[in-house]
């Protein structure tokens, strides 16, 4: 049983009545269950109904009673375990990123310090609106909890994402995610990312065009969960925004091994997501190469294979995941990947399917597990499809 104090915030939008079945879900989990409506929230579900469903008071107005002179947006913020805003309207968004407050939601959610998972539901366009997806991701700089929306028919007879998850699926999402908090106490984890620059010259480097942007993502949603995470990158214009996430800043194939083999004796779970280079030259020249009207001949040697090695190390209570990018035979060559270098999980990634790969923002997986077990996604933000690797990972 969860058994946690559980505040829920109800915006306008269609998807409110999914709402009612989530109160029902948490009182079942023995939960004492709060929630605050927006007006709108109210053309769409009944007060009667809330207060119901939960045995408690509804929350909508700040100033329905003038009587009462306490500060009851701070009460509450302060009462919460844990905040759900189920639906989330791309206006309550907007609000949370820029620090509007003026209604009896948006006032106590910035003030909560409580855990805080926002679950969007809207319109296809809406929710693929810059705007919106800007306020998203400065939402999750802010350590909310983003429950992505998922595709289908929506209410205005369009299909897309924007979709609010079945109550089921957010109840176990925030009951399991809050649980693995509790009880990781603050267990380690690694992650790699970005890529690795092989020096030519002075001024030349052998690199590749990964942004960093899924190993940052994951090294998120692992702090989120309560690890400490050790974020080895090579070099990227991406920042950290968690206190939980130690970074360590590299340049090579060797200078990223060196790290792994310094951190990954501590860590409990390892994702080896950077695109680490597979040959460096045998020969680095400390200046600058002149330009001739000759060939110019490179003599490369193969780099340590930096997941194998640490496989080899690899104990019975460590988790060693490693990514897969593939172009043809994708499948199969994952899987042969997985086994060879002794992985407890894959990410596969095909640069066949449109808007994954580098220098994306979006990502589109295929995770296989020790045993075969293969699990498709859909084409998701990369924070996203960070959520449902640790999902699926910390589930077993």
């Amino acid at each position: 049983m969860l058994n946690k104090k559980v505040l829920i915030g109800i915006c306008g939008g269609i998807a409110a009545y999914k709402t009612l079945p989530l109160i029902r879900l948490f009182r079942k989990s023995e939960c004492e269950v709060k929630v605050i409506a927006t007006k709108n929230a109210l053309s769409f579900v009944t007060p009667l109904t809330i207060e119901t469903l939960s045995n408690n008071k509804l929350y909508t107005d700040m100033f329905e009673n003038p009587v009462n002179r306490s500060t009851e947006h701070i009460s509450l913020a302060q009462w919460a375990d844990i905040v759900i805003v189920a639906p989330a309207t791309a206006n309550i968004i907007g609000k949370l990123a820029n620090g509007i407050a003026d209604d009896a939601l948006s006032t106590t959610l910035l003030a909560c310090k409580k855990p805080i998972y926002i679950a969007p539901a809207m319109n296809v366009n809406m929710y693929k609106h810059p705007a919106v997806q800007r306020n998203i991701d400065t939402l999750r700089q802010f350590n909310y909890n983003i429950i992505a929306p998922e595709s289908g028919m929506l209410a205005c007879n369009i299909e897309g994402i924007g979709r609010m998850p079945k109550p089921e699926t957010i109840f176990n999402i925030i009951s399991e995610t809050f649980t693995s908090s509790e009880t990781s106490n603050k267990k380690k984890a690694l992650v790699t990312a970005g890529p690795t620059y092989e020096p030519i010259d002075a001024v030349r480097f052998i690199g590749n065009r990964s942004s960093g942007l899924m190993g940052f993502s994951l090294a998120e949603v692992l702090a989120e969960k309560g690890f400490e995470v050790d974020l080895i990158t090579g070099q990227t214009h991406l920042t950290t925004s968690n206190k939980h996430i130690n970074r360590i800043n590299v340049n090579t194939a060797e200078e990223m091994l060196q790290m792994c083999l310094k951190h990954f004796s501590k860590a409990d779970i390892t994702i080896m997501s950077a695109a680490v280079a597979d040959y460096t030259l045998e020969k680095k020249l400390s200046k600058k190469i002149k330009k001739e009207n000759t060939p110019l001949t490179l003599n490369l040697k193969p780099t340590v294979d930096i997941l194998k090695t640490l496989a080899s190390q690899k104990t019975e209570n460590q988790i060693l995941i490693g990514f897969a990018l593939e172009t043809d035979n994708e499948l199969n060559n994952a899987k042969q990947k997985l086994h060879s270098k002794n992985l407890d999980f894959i990410v596969l990634n095909s640069l066949n399917d449109k808007g994954a790969g580098f220098g994306t923002s979006t990502n589109k997986i295929t995770l296989i597990d020790k045993h075969e077990n293969i699990t498709e996604f859909s084409l998701k933000s990369k924070q996203e499809v960070a959520a449902d690797i640790i999902l699926a990972v910390l589930k077993g």
